[in-house]
């Protein structure tokens, strides 16, 4: 491995090859052996031999395969697909969640995108233009550092993720995927941070950002009350005004925070009752807005 190739994992588990050009196997099996990832390459040493896959060959991560019972009696593999139809499937008996985290980082860690931050604040649409800008993503695939080339910041915590969404429009004069991601800083403030790139690099980074948007995943139903609590609570009123706001008591005002807590749309700040948004009610409140 060069100086230039940075290892992001090297561990023992096993793999098969489910797909070649685009042709099912259901007579294979695991193999045992060593796997090596870096940001240039992905390697598979197995008693059949050596093989190299470069990184820039991987097209998405793919759902389950289960075309055998060997396969399906594994609880957790990341299946790879690359070259277009070719699928990979890599597991490891301890955590099997990091050759995962180990893919999206070789994929997108310290690779370049366009990105405005932030794009909405409060939501309020802000007048903010689009610069280049570096992904940086945590080691335990627990945050998305952005960095613009103007010097703005964002951190994006996975299980921070209100809402997402994308569409196609143009950037800097071209017709770009954009991903329009819901997340807070750290006073609490809602924003939107908008990323756009290559077709590639906005479908790793949607799928991240998918897997956390379902942690705050919620299906959950509300009194009167409880929504114009959450919701002036997202359109920006301090907790400590919300009982003259919504013209509730401060016991009534009290007994939502404890219901918006137990469901974890609030969490509690300090005791005589400072609270902030959740992903969780951030979501909740943007429903029911919606609702309106």
């Amino acid at each position: 491995m060069s100086q230039r190739e940075r290892k992001l994992l090297d561990k023992q588990g096993k793999f098969l090859q489910v797909i070649q050009s685009g042709r099912t196997k259901e007579d294979v099996g695991w193999i045992p052996g060593r796997i090596l990832l870096s940001d240039k390459r992905l390697v598979l040493a197995g008693n059949q031999g050596k093989r190299t896959i470069p990184v820039s060959s991987i097209d998405d991560l793919g759902d389950r395969y289960d075309v055998n019972q060997a396969i399906a009696r594994v609880s957790t593999y990341t299946a790879i697909q690359y070259d277009g139809n070719n699928v990979l499937l890599l597991t490891s008996s301890k955590e099997p969640e990091e050759i995962e985290e180990a893919v999206f980082r070789a994929v997108l860690d310290h690779k370049m995108i366009l990105s405005r931050h932030p794009a909405v604040e409060g939501g309020v649409l802000k007048d903010t233009d689009w610069h280049r800008a570096q992904v940086k993503i945590d080691h335990n695939e627990e945050s998305v550092a952005i960095a613009q080339t103007d010097g703005t910041f964002a951190e994006i915590e996975l299980d921070d993720i209100g809402t997402l969404s994308t569409a196609e429009q143009l950037v800097l004069e071209e017709n770009r995927p954009v991903i329009k991601v819901e997340h807070s800083t750290d006073d609490g403030t809602s924003v939107e941070t908008h990323l756009s790139g290559t077709e590639r690099r906005c479908r790793f980074l949607e799928a991240l950002f998918r897997e956390g948007e379902e942690r705050s995943e919620v299906s959950v139903d509300l009194s009167y009350r409880e929504e114009k609590v959450l919701m002036a609570l997202h359109s920006g009123v301090s907790p400590f005004e919300i009982p003259d706001f919504v013209g509730m008591e401060i016991d009534e005002v009290e007994e939502v925070y404890e219901r918006l807590i137990d469901i974890e749309a609030l969490e509690e700040v300090r005791k005589r009752r400072e609270v902030e948004m959740t992903a969780r009610g951030r979501k909740i409140a943007g429903g029911a807005m919606d609702d309106e």
